[in-house]
């Protein structure tokens, strides 16, 4: 092995008569490291993208919500000690989700109202985070009348601030003279959130439990789900079903995230898929430059085959030096696109100079996540095909006679 690779590395090093051929090999190696480049940077940004959208919809849910069929959860605090003990769960906690009207002046606006038990949702929600005025802590320290948080856009269609009031019409129907009617409930605002996520944003509002219990006809101690945190979103399915197991007896349901926003992952996995094997052409443009290159050496070199294999050199030897020097070209230009590629994401996660429009994008900054199990399959990938394009060029030149390629010099 020691012979062929000493013979393929003169072929690449040293200056040949036919510079043109140096020319393709040099693009050769340029090809494949733009097209590994390329696809270091996008993956990184598919995936950081991907992480980003997943924290920021999860930051307002959790990883998995437990429920009882037809019923409230009773007796939630005993319940939750059940599920916190279930392996994997890191966090727990009670509430309340339902459909209202809020209303300041004009037409009211349907939105959904969460009641979060302010000791244990900040281990399971994120929306603390997202506050742009006001604090989630205030909900239960309102002057006068019970606080709530609205989204900024919601706010801002509503036209109320902090200190505002808003009228909150609830499902529960109460009787009266002229029959049933809503209940309606005055809120003061204590506090305005923002995550980027338009969907959010406009039809999303939070109160405290107990004032959710009240207005929505719940006991102290009945909570309408259980939200669960987990440490690895990924377990959600097996956590699930152990969580049903731990509260056998009651007709439970758990319902994961990726129930919920399975859709919505599958498509930016599609979508990362599909970006992937087209940048991969880029790679397979400078492998089949590899090909070129390998085949015109060939035909250079052909004398020098002929007395190499007149010499004693076999036809396995003839063919290893050309898949030596393939395989050189392509491990060259896959760790020249290893490190620009790496290093353009860095930069890119380092410096955050490309900026998102917000009222689009769920995020300010573009997101860049390495996962070095996509740098691995690029490199192997790239490596893989540039091999691939050693081996008819190789293979034609273990072929050759060396009477017949003599005979033509």
């Amino acid at each position: 092995m020691r012979f062929e690779l000493t013979i393929a590395r003169r072929y690449l090093l040293t200056k040949r008569e036919n510079s043109f051929i140096s020319v393709i090999s040099l693009f050769s190696v340029l090809g494949v490291g733009l097209g590994v480049a390329a696809l270091i940077v996008t993956m990184a940004v598919m995936s950081g993208f991907s992480t980003e959208f997943r924290d920021k919809l999860l930051g307002l849910s959790s990883h998995v919500i437990v429920g009882v069929a037809g019923s409230a959860v009773r007796n939630y605090p005993a319940q939750m000690e059940k599920v916190a003990a279930v392996e994997g769960v890191t966090a727990v906690t009670p509430i309340i989700y339902s459909e209202v009207m809020l209303a300041k002046q004009g037409t009211p606006k349907g939105v959904i109202l969460r009641g979060i038990d302010l000791s244990t949702a900040s281990g399971v929600l994120t929306v603390h985070k997202d506050m742009v005025d006001g604090r989630l802590e205030d909900l239960e320290r309102a002057d006068g009348a019970p606080g709530i948080v609205l989204g900024s856009e919601l706010a801002s269609r509503l036209g109320v601030s902090l200190g505002s009031t808003v009228n909150v019409l609830t499902p529960s129907l109460r009787g009266s003279a002229v029959g049933f009617t809503p209940k309606v409930k005055v809120l003061q605002v204590v506090g305005v959130f923002k995550t980027h996520m338009y969907e959010y944003d406009s039809s999303s509002a939070f109160v405290s439990l107990s004032a959710a219990q009240e207005m929505l006809g719940f006991k102290p101690d009945a909570a309408m789900y259980l939200d669960v945190r987990l440490k690895d979103p990924d377990a959600a399915p097996r956590v699930a079903e152990r969580i049903v197991e731990r509260l056998g007896g009651m007709p439970v349901y758990a319902r994961t995230w990726i129930d919920m926003n399975g859709n919505i992952f599958a498509a930016l996995k599609l979508e990362q898929l599909g970006l992937f094997v087209v940048l991969l052409m880029i790679v397979l443009v400078g492998s089949f430059s590899i090909i070129t290159s390998l085949v015109l050496l060939v035909m250079e070199k052909t004398r020098d085959i002929a007395i190499l294999m007149s010499m004693g050199a076999t036809a396995d030897s003839i063919r290893r030096i050309f898949l030596l020097q393939g395989s050189i070209i392509g491990a060259v230009g896959t760790a020249l696109g290893l490190v620009l590629g790496i290093c353009t994401a860095l930069a890119l996660k380092r410096f955050q100079f490309i900026k998102l429009p917000p009222d689009v994008y769920p995020m300010d900054t573009l997101p860049v996540l390495l996962n070095w199990h996509d740098i691995v399959l690029i490199a192997a990938t790239a490596f893989g095909l540039c091999f691939l394009s050693t081996l008819y060029p190789a293979s034609r030149a273990a072929k050759l006679k060396p009477v017949e390629a003599l005979r033509h010099e």
